[in-house]
């Protein structure tokens, strides 16, 4: 028998995941290095937000308490948010966007299609269209690594600065608690740490045609699953949640 509550928390911490990404890409609109490269990252972007739009949509259903999508993402408090710290954190240059996109969308292809097998017929259709866009968001990713880090000696070391800066945040992603532990045992979830391997073996092959090196960390930096969060997030929820907060109920 699943507990909604955990099912819920569950969803929840994928629905953030893709919201928050996705608002952290949107702000590159009108930034990105050229119009194509515009278009693109607003497109993932917009990928990530439909992701998370019926992520947030299922979550409502599950929790049954008459709230909506909108409501669980614009009108929950910065401690409710169980995203991985990786989501939240700035775009920096162009480097570090490239490098945290390609980290995450190593993790999420390997994810959803796991997920894929899930017992749950609403997540298992989720990550069947998800894994389609996932797929381009990887290839996307991967590409800019090996260009930027196989190019000139300036993208080369914005590269290595990137891996340095966003590699500590990777560990969080393959964190197995409890609720994931008792989502897996049901049939539901995902066994995050068993596609520790896969995302190793793409992240390094990736990074050996792009003449660079996965650094060597010492701590991984946690925390956002259980609610605690860089100052970066409050930020963002600043922006994200304006209209909502300043107009409540208000719709189109």
């Amino acid at each position: 028998m699943t507990d909604d509550n955990s099912l819920f928390d569950y969803v929840i911490r994928l629905a953030d995941d893709h919201l928050i990404l996705g608002q952290r890409l949107g702000e590159w609109c009108g930034e990105a290095p050229t119009l194509e490269e515009d278009l693109a990252l607003a497109n993932i972007a917009l990928d990530l937000i439909g992701q998370a739009r019926s992520l947030y949509d299922y979550a409502a259903t599950v929790e049954g308490k008459g709230r909506d999508e909108d409501q669980l993402a614009f009108l929950r408090y910065e401690r409710d948010y169980r995203n991985a710290l990786i989501a939240e954190l700035p775009n920096g240059d162009f480097a570090c966007t490239i490098t945290r996109q390609f980290f995450v969308a190593a993790f999420m292809k390997p994810f959803w299609h796991a997920m894929l097998n899930s017992k749950d017929a609403t997540l298992a259709a989720i990550a069947a269209k998800a894994l389609k866009e996932v797929s381009y968001h990887l290839r996307h990713a991967s590409e800019w690594v090996i260009r930027l880090g196989d190019g000139t000696e300036e993208s080369h070391r914005r590269m290595v600065d990137a891996l340095d800066e966003m590699s500590i945040y990777t560990g969080e992603l393959f964190e197995m608690d409890d609720l994931s532990k008792r989502m897996v045992e049901q049939g539901i979830g995902v066994d995050a740490a068993g596609l520790e391997r896969e995302w190793r073996t793409t992240v390094e092959t990736v990074l050996s045609e792009a003449t660079l090196k996965f650094p060597e960390v010492s701590h991984m930096q946690t925390g956002g699953r259980a609610g605690r969060h860089t100052e970066h997030l409050g930020h963002i929820l600043s922006e994200l949640q304006y209209m909502q907060r300043t107009y409540p109920g208000l719709t189109w």
